[in-house]
């Protein structure tokens, strides 16, 4: 546990000095899609726990990001409560206190769409295969639907103006939490448990794993950390709409997966980094072509033969190491 910790806040430093670092010296547009790219790891490593570790098929964390969003939302630019409380009661500076109050902001989206998800979760998770995605993409529907009937909110228009909080630290520090807890959580007790479910749920109830109740851990789990990232990803583009979080966002998650291999922590975040930064490295290619759109005819052939070729994913189940470093590395057929 102390050393954990401590990789922890070695982490949190190093992003600390990367997020100066590239405020100083990368161009903001680059700096703006290596975010994006954050965020999206945020989004493919919490799915993973629920649909690559425990094998549930789910399509509603875009309903998750959206909760986060706008609870988030509601904090940094309706109430300012966590502002005003950290200038008055924990004397931060009034230059620093919108910031620290940021946290609290996200940490309060990730856990209302935490309580969302055990709602959810408890009916739902009784379904299996297509039943349960079709359930749980309602969901998402559902929020979205919600949203855009509630003026209070902006409605269809959807929220501007939100502050520009969200910046590589705060995104990459949640990176790495989210990063270290599922890696600690795969390696568990709890992990082991979701990982024998996923294999045949019949067998580990009998074996006395409380499936249900672990599904729906696992559900919550995601679910607290979809809102956070909606609320980094609103803060980031300073504006939220009901169309930022459709249907379509939890299918490009379940994409990212998908791409990196399901089940596969380092597959998952390669995933996410591929599948946000792909599309932005073919602008370039589009623009230099003269051809509108040829970028995304690209992006998909390369998803379409990756998985003729490569249907497991990238990595499979597998976790980045030295062992498999070592086996992907050119040498003698002899060696080990």
């Amino acid at each position: 546990m102390a050393r954990l910790l401590g990789i922890l806040v070695a982490a949190i430093a190093v992003t600390f000095g990367a997020n100066w670092l590239l405020d100083s010296f990368v161009d903001e547009y680059v700096v703006r899609i290596i975010n994006l790219c954050g965020i999206s790891i945020i989004l493919a490593v919490s799915l993973n726990v629920i649909n690559g570790l425990c094998g549930q098929f789910s399509l509603g964390h875009a309903g998750f990001m959206a909760i986060g969003a706008y609870v988030s939302a509601y904090f940094t630019t309706t109430l300012r409560y966590f502002d005003e409380a950290a200038t008055k009661y924990v004397a931060i500076e009034p230059m620093f206190a919108s910031e620290w109050g940021f946290v609290p902001a996200l940490l309060a989206g990730g856990l209302v769409a935490a309580a969302a998800g055990a709602v959810v979760g408890i009916p739902t998770l009784r379904l299996k295969g297509d039943y349960l995605a079709i359930a749980t993409l309602g969901f998402g529907e559902i929020v979205t639907i919600m949203i855009t009937n509630f003026e209070k909110v902006g409605g269809a228009n959807g929220l501007p103006g939100l502050p520009p909080y969200s910046n590589t630290f705060w995104i990459f520090s949640f990176v790495v939490l989210v990063i270290m807890l599922s890696w600690t959580l795969q390696r568990s007790t709890f992990g082991r448990a979701l990982i024998a479910i996923r294999e045949n749920e019949l067998a580990a109830e009998v074996m006395g794993i409380p499936a249900s109740r672990l599904k729906v851990m696992a559900f919550i789990y995601g679910a607290f950390f979809a809102g956070v990232a909606g609320g980094l990803l609103g803060h980031l583009l300073q504006t939220i709409s009901p169309a930022t979080f459709n249907f379509m966002k939890s299918i490009e998650v379940v994409v990212m997966l998908v791409l990196g291999g399901l089940g596969s922590m380092t597959g998952a975040v390669v995933g996410a980094i591929v599948l946000t930064a792909l599309p932005e490295a073919l602008r370039d290619v589009e623009s230099g072509l003269g051809l509108p759109g040829i970028r995304m005819v690209v992006y998909s052939l390369v998803l379409i033969l990756l998985m003729i070729f490569r249907p497991q994913g990238i990595f499979g189940q597998k976790e980045l190491s030295l062992k498999l470093l070592a086996r992907l590395l050119p040498g003698k057929k002899g060696d080990k």
